[in-house]
């Protein structure tokens, strides 16, 4: 997670300097993109009626769910499984720290959130599915991405500094846990020179197909999107070798509503790139896409590439490109 007290304070500079000097443009493009960017999600958060403490507790369910997973997982599976894909000793050691790492967060946010008078989340029941330690790991890899873009994406909706600087401790660790998992799998640690946000709803979309059921008063004030899933190319466990220009046909109790497909990345301008939909033929592939790519089905293509939780139909479901 970048800095984003220190954004914040770059920011209230900029905008001080711009009301200052009448001469001459004040901000680059991309400073004013930064601003907009921050009063859009800003807004949003209220508009969910999100509130710094609702946040934490977002944050709290992402990690329940990852410290579930890994000790679920390696419950389930013994050494000699991990060691078959190619682990070494000390490889397997840094991938159970990950779970020791994930507990930590978790004790870490429940602190937060019981300093504010609030009563932390419990654990939820969940399924995740993996039947053996490769499906575990490919799954791992997807879970650390999506937990950096929730940090990515929540961080401009927090207002207190002091809840900043907790989620920037965590979101340093989860990219070093993206980044083992990526180079154990034999794949590019950094396919990408960003990282891609995303909002909580979005973000609970994809966790959602995970959870059962929670505890009385453990559940979100969010509602996921209505699911995605892509039927062709066939989907993988890893990384997907396809080019732009390739039709994704995708399935979901929603998409007769859809107009565009959009494929949130940080190389999109805007974030995300947009392309026209149907449920016969599917989407295209932008091009200029790689690492992870979150793709939504849409009601609209903003010529802006930002994509709001008003104009998303279904989705999103997760791409990992070459």
């Amino acid at each position: 997670m970048p800095s984003i007290s220190k954004t914040a304070g770059a920011l209230a500079g900029l905008v001080a300097i711009a009301s200052a000097l009448p001469a001459q443009p004040k901000l680059s493009r991309s400073q004013e993109n930064l601003y907009n960017l921050v009063k859009r999600q800003n807004a949003a958060a209220a508009a969910a009626g999100l509130q710094d403490v609702d946040i934490l507790q977002f944050a709290l369910t992402l990690e329940w769910l990852e410290a579930s997973f890994y000790q679920q997982g390696f419950a389930q599976f013994p050494d000699d499984q991990f060691t078959a894909l190619g682990l070494n000793a000390a490889q397997l050691s840094d991938l159970k720290g990950i779970g020791t790492s994930e507990q930590a967060h978790v004790g870490l946010l429940q602190s937060a959130i019981a300093q504010a008078g609030v009563q932390p989340v419990q654990p939820c029941t969940y399924n995740f599915g993996f039947t053996d330690a490769t499906g575990m790991v490919a799954t791992a890899a997807i879970l650390e991405s999506v937990g950096i873009s929730a940090y990515l994406g929540a961080a401009p909706l927090v207002s207190d500094g002091g809840i900043l600087s907790t989620a920037a401790s965590i979101v340093t660790v989860e990219a070093r846990h993206q980044s083992f998992i990526r180079s154990a799998s034999g794949v590019a640690v950094s396919p990408s020179p960003l990282d891609t946000p995303l909002g909580p709803k979005s973000v609970f979309s994809l966790a959602a197909p995970f959870i059962q059921s929670c505890p009385e008063g453990s559940n979100l004030i969010l509602t996921a999107f209505p699911t995605l899933t892509m039927t062709s190319p066939a989907p993988v466990a890893g990384v997907m070798n396809i080019v732009a220009g390739t039709n994704i046909q995708v399935q979901s109790d929603a998409a007769s509503t859809a107009s565009f497909c959009g494929f949130t990345n940080s190389a999109a301008p805007g974030g995300t790139a947009f392309t026209p939909f149907d449920a016969t033929n599917g989407c295209a592939l932008p091009p200029n896409l790689a690492g992870i790519v979150y793709v939504t089905l849409t009601s609209n293509n903003p010529a802006t590439g930002v994509l709001t939780d008003d104009i998303t139909v279904a989705g999103p479901m997760v791409m990992q490109l070459s």
